[in-house]
């Protein structure tokens, strides 16, 4: 049964939701989650946010699972399978994983094309099956503090490019944003 996810690749009126409010409303999430310029780690939680809310959206909010634990495997964030420092369990990781949901992945890229994409089980483990575990996962190198698990580049290109994984091709574009992070807090501790 195809998954329901298709229809986000399907629906001209939130292919282009997706294509105009996402590189707005990821721009946003870097802002929040910036201090001094530089964007912190947690924009990656914020983002994953935005996405499930567009899910919400299409879906409604009893077809969504918002309840998955942020440490659960294949919580996307740099491409990353799972998100660990420690190289012993990074290796255990790799020696146990099987593909085991759809993914969908945002490939952003400012002031240049990137994509939404989606990545259908079947074909993960087609590909996993293919070239094998390890030249479908790579570890952190010892010494190095990359924070996670990731896809190998081979892998991750083929998973994209397969036929039956759809993309939305976006152009991620900065727009003028008057924000200030502090705001909607200070108008909180002002309520009576």
């Amino acid at each position: 049964m195809p998954s329901r996810l298709l229809e986000l690749f399907e629906d001209p009126k939130i292919i282009q939701k997706i294509k105009t409010r996402l590189p707005y409303l990821f721009q946003i999430a870097e802002l929040e989650s910036s201090r001094a310029g530089k964007t912190g780690m947690e924009v990656g939680s914020v983002r994953e946010k935005i996405v499930v809310a567009l899910l919400i959206y299409k879906f409604g909010e009893e077809n969504v699972e918002t309840e998955i634990p942020i440490t659960e495997p294949e919580s996307f964030g740099g491409v990353k399978l799972i998100w660990t420092v420690d190289a012993q369990k990074a290796k255990e990781f790799r020696e146990s994983y099987q593909p085991n949901c759809d993914i969908l992945l945002v490939q952003i890229n400012w002031n240049n094309l990137g994509g939404f994409c989606y990545i259908p089980i079947e074909v993960q483990k087609r590909i996993f099956d293919k070239v094998g575990r390890h030249n479908y996962i790579k570890l952190p190198k010892a010494g190095t503090n990359p924070r996670g698990v990731e896809f190998t580049k081979e892998a991750l290109s083929s998973l994209v490019g397969d036929s039956k994984s759809r993309s939305i091709e976006i152009s991620w574009q900065k727009t003028k944003i008057d924000f200030n992070p502090y705001k909607r807090w200070v108008d909180l501790w002002e309520e009576d």
